[in-house]
């Protein structure tokens, strides 16, 4: 091996680790003296909202959230602040409330300078005020959340915002609705009761966003639209900073038993919807506290709103309340520092295929010119195939013991909560399977390069170690073009398959043409930054629940890289 090459390969890996893990990829937090959006501007709102419980069984605590609020958007300036009440509201079963209770939302608007209010199409700002009702937690007799986070953050966000919109309101062509909606804990009851019989309070918006937190750190993370999102996502990319999204997660959270006040409107109004997810254990329990409220989230969701907010209220083409609707929706990733890619299904759909022929070709070039076997490529995709099966078990087997040691309830492929070191747990167990799987392919290519040897001249070792290195990131390779078909056919949406499989692929052919190995590196670098990123997105968005996915991914991913790694870095 070369060691300048190594080296190389070992500083890029750092680097990349550390922009993945968000040391890079999210704004500095703005001081309260700042004429930009603040964090610590929000945080002063949130320590008042967050100082008592104020769930539907605390109607005194949550009149005076309520009220604070209201005063506060009289302070901002609302042009109108009403107050809309829903009688005896009964919540469900499944949510631990077994009696009725009021609820009672918050709707204030500005309207825009020198247009006709009546007329004028509406951003829809939205964010729930109660917190969490009890829940039960192991070894724990009650737990009740402060509602730092959840809802705090967004409603903090929101009157930042608001702030920070009034300060261009003569360029407004939009106005704008603040809603703080009531009960959206025990069942979205406040934003249901709204949209039954008060549906004409949302006949002008054009555009939603809504704002939660399902943790309190981590990345602002846009993790679901409206359905028909090209416009949307149009809108996103061209305007916000720090961008996080990834279009799989709205997939995935179609499939989870979570639901916000998007929810109930989204098939009607074109829309965001924007949380924080990590620390799942801080979620709906008394951790959700002012002493955990994280400055860095909060500025990363002004990052990306301010832009969006500031393009919708002063440009004139979103006058039209169905000017974000659209027909097709986007496939869109994030990579850290470098930004947002977002395509529509019929153009992503087109790279997929060229990528594949792109693929078969060289694969075919290489069998031709005896760079590869295909007997043993083919062996070493069912290995690869047998090898992610089994991290899928070891991961949930993983996640099972530490449930049972945490005295927490195991939900296979489900959310788990109330497992200290979940985070720790999971990559620990990534760390080990990476040693494993380097370490495993160190014995073949020794097995492999000294088991021929002995046949053919001296200093043939390295072209045998190349083979092999060769037949096994094709195999992987072919693993993995298997299953970016079945899931573009399935879904339309192959993401943790497909960049591995285009990278690499890209590569080999620059390679090809060029010799230049850097070409091999730019690839390993691209496949690092987007599996560490998804992952650890996945890995707080599932949880411990469903590690035994994140571990099978990440060995996936592991099964490319290792061979480049060797194509780069051998003599």
């Amino acid at each position: 091996m070369n060691r300048i090459r190594l080296t190389i390969l070992a500083a890029v890996a750092v680097c990349v680790g550390l922009v993945a893990f968000g040391l890079f990829s999210r704004p500095c937090v703005e001081g309260a003296e700042s004429d930009n959006f603040s964090a610590v501007r929000v945080v002063s709102d949130i320590e008042v909202i967050s100082r008592e419980h104020h769930s539907v069984a605390h109607p005194e605590e949550r009149a005076a959230v309520r009220s604070y609020l209201v005063d506060r958007l009289n302070e901002l300036g609302a042009d109108t602040v009403r107050l809309f009440e829903y009688k005896s509201l009964t919540g469900p079963e499944n949510k631990h409330v077994t009696y009725t209770f009021d609820a009672t939302n918050i709707l204030a608007e500005f309207a825009p300078s020198g247009v006709d209010h009546e007329e004028s199409t509406k951003l829809m700002l939205v964010a729930h005020y109660d917190s969490r009702y009890s829940q039960p937690m192991p070894k724990q007799d009650t737990v009740w959340s402060y509602g730092a986070a959840d809802d705090g953050y967004g409603v903090g966000v929101i009157l930042e915002t608001v702030k920070q919109a009034l300060k261009f309101r003569d360029e407004w062509k939009q106005g704008i609705k603040v809603l703080f909606t009531d009960a959206e804990e025990v069942g979205m009851k406040g934003m249901t009761a709204m949209w039954e019989n008060d549906r004409e309070e949302f006949d002008d918006v054009g555009l939603m966003i809504n704002l939660e937190a399902r943790g309190p750190f981590g990345p602002a993370l846009l993790f679901e639209t409206s359905a028909g999102n090209e416009r949307l996502m149009e809108l996103y990319s061209l305007t916000a900073e720090y961008p996080c999204t990834y279009s799989l997660t709205t997939v995935v959270y179609g499939f989870m038993p979570n639901f916000t006040d998007f929810t109930i409107v989204k098939d009607a109004i074109p829309g965001f919807n924007f949380s924080t997810i990590a620390d799942i254990n801080h979620y709906h329990t008394d951790l959700d506290n002012f002493s955990n409220v994280n400055p860095r989230s909060i500025q990363h969701y002004g990052a990306q709103i301010i832009p969006i907010v500031k393009k919708y209220l002063t440009e004139a083409e979103y006058a039209d309340r169905k000017s974000l609707k659209s027909q097709e929706n986007t496939v869109n990733f994030t990579l850290p520092l470098i930004g947002l890619f977002n395509f529509s299904s019929s153009m992503y759909w087109v790279i997929n295929v060229a990528i594949f022929v792109l693929f078969i070709l060289v694969f075919m070039i290489d069998i031709l010119r005896g760079r590869v076997q295909v007997s043993k490529v083919l062996s070493i995709a069912l290995r690869a195939f047998g090898a992610a099966i089994g991290a899928l078990l070891f991961g949930e087997v993983i996640a099972w013991i530490s449930c049972l040691i945490a005295d927490a309830q195991f939900k296979p492929f489900g959310i788990v909560q109330g497992v200290v070191g979940d985070n720790a747990i999971m990559v620990c167990s990534v760390v080990v399977v990476a040693i494993i799987a380097v370490l495993l392919y160190m014995r073949q290519r020794r097995v492999a390069v000294s088991g021929a040897a002995h046949s053919i001249r001296s200093g043939a070792a390295d072209s045998l170690a190349l083979i092999n290195a060769a037949n096994r990131l094709y195999g992987a390779l072919v693993l993995m073009l298997v299953l970016s078909l079945l899931l573009l056919v399935a879904i339309g949406e192959n993401l943790m398959f497909f960049i591995p499989l285009f990278a690499a692929t890209v590569a080999l052919v620059l390679y090809r043409t060029t010799t230049l190995r850097l070409w091999l590196l730019v690839a390993i670098a691209l496949i690092l930054l987007h599996s560490l990123s998804f992952l650890y997105a996945l890995a707080m968005a599932l949880t411990l629940g469903a590690f035994g996915a994140v571990l099978m991914l990440a060995l996936l991913d592991m099964l490319v890289i290792i061979p480049l790694a060797e194509l780069y870095a051998r003599k």
